[in-house]
């Protein structure tokens, strides 16, 4: 059986390492990796400039981009669109709505990253991006990846919790359960020897639900 296109194409992968690329955005000319400089990154796709849902979206994100800016992440757009086009609807949006979308957005006109992302789908559109977001670490790994149809907005609440969430497993080695917020307790990982599990089973210092589910309160600073 002749295999097509769309079988062999690979897409990245949580824990993959980012693909590099070089383009050309609405702060000029980049390279990812010397744009990312050690930071976390969110790299997110839109189908297309002046549209109703992308709109919300990227103002979404404009709007708390001081939040991502506190917790030591950048933001990059992206949409298979000119640099022209991207341009006038900065304009227009600022104009509208008062809202600056003043991130870097790619001009992936000829779909260069667009398809090294696997943002393309061809399920769902041939020629515009879905709504893909990917959280890239400090060392440009691909930590998590959100897929949205054309006609579904993100919700931004949980891509900031979500972000938060993976920086605070990195940083304090545990996991985080289901609807977990800042401030809820986190779980403490489960024992993985006989000893390790005896202690766990006398250890009155977490909330235990049993031996290999136990909860905590995480200081924050």
């Amino acid at each position: 059986m002749e295999t097509t296109e769309q079988e062999v194409t690979i897409m990245p992968r949580i824990g993959d390492n980012a693909p590099d690329f070089e383009a050309i955005t609405t702060h000029g000319k980049l390279k990812f990796s010397d744009f990312a400089d050690g930071k976390w990154v969110i790299l997110f796709s839109h189908p297309a400039d002046f549209t109703p849902v992308c709109t919300t979206e990227l103002s979404g994100f404009a709007k708390r981009k001081k939040e991502f800016e506190d917790l030591n992440t950048k933001l990059i757009g992206l949409s298979i669109d000119s640099i022209h086009s991207h341009l006038a609807w900065v304009n227009n949006v600022k104009e509208k709505t008062d809202v600056y979308l003043d991130f870097p957005i790619i001009a992936d006109i000829d779909m260069k990253v667009a398809k090294l992302y696997g943002m393309l789908q061809p399920n769902e559109s041939e020629t515009a991006a879905v709504r893909a977001v990917f959280f890239i670490d400090p060392l440009l790994k691909i930590r998590l990846i959100m897929y949205y149809p054309l006609n579904v907005g993100r919700n931004m609440d949980e891509i900031i919790r979500a972000l938060i969430a993976l920086q605070i497993s990195d940083k304090h080695k545990v996991a985080l359960p289901l609807n977990w917020k800042k401030g809820d307790k986190v779980i403490v990982p489960p024992p993985k020897t006989l000893k390790q599990m005896e202690a766990r089973i006398n250890d009155d210092s977490c909330e235990k639900i049993d031996f290999y589910l136990a909860k905590k309160e995480l200081k924050l600073n």
